[in-house]
């Protein structure tokens, strides 16, 4: 049985999505990369080079509405094509079964008009975890050609070890030579469609 209250929710939610304005992820302006301590002392940076993405952003609120993502794992690049082929291997991301990895959005915490939490499944070597990530808005405005775009970064961390990436080696004097923890970096830039 239908209640009111699903009814009101159902409305309140549509209203919202009503006065989203969806947008695609601009490649040449993104960068997806990620960071990971190597021997415990220093940062690995790395980065995605395929990937793309919708989003659903609301100018009048601020707040984002949907968004879904998909990265090519097989696209890592590190700057080291011996490492890039290990992190595709079946100790890492085994790119050859498990080609893309996929965010879909969940919800949206606004906290300000410049900042909030994302929360959505990441899914990675066909595991799907909730994470949650720190939104920063860059801002909004109207490009050469009078479309609207938005900026925007997210920032989290996840350990690699929930989605399978479990390859490691034991240091002699303790330590492992890659850290659990993966940082995420993501600078978008979107244009409305």
């Amino acid at each position: 049985m239908i209640t009111l209250k699903k009814v009101v929710a159902s409305l309140v939610f549509t209203a919202g999505l009503l006065n989203a304005t969806p947008h695609a992820i601009d490649n040449s302006h993104t960068h997806v990369g990620f960071s990971v301590k190597h021997l415990m002392i220093a940062n690995v940076k790395g980065e995605f080079k395929d990937f793309g993405g919708k989003i659903d952003f609301d100018y009048k609120t601020k707040e984002f509405k949907a968004l879904s993502a998909n990265i090519k794992t097989a696209s890592v690049d590190t700057g080291i094509e011996k490492r890039d082929n290990h992190l595709k291997s079946e100790d890492f991301f085994l790119s050859s079964k498990y080609p893309e990895m996929t965010f879909v959005m969940k919800s949206y915490i606004k906290e300000d008009d410049d900042e909030g939490k994302m929360i959505g499944d990441l899914t990675i070597r066909g595991v799907t975890k909730e994470v949650t990530l720190d939104v920063e808005i860059g801002g909004t405005i109207k490009d050469f050609n009078g479309n609207n775009r938005v900026g925007f970064t997210l920032e989290g961390k996840i350990n690699r070890m929930d989605y399978g990436l479990k390859w490691n080696k034991a240091l002699e004097l303790g330590g492992v030579a890659v850290d659990e923890k993966v940082k995420i970096i993501v600078e978008v830039e979107a244009v409305e469609l």
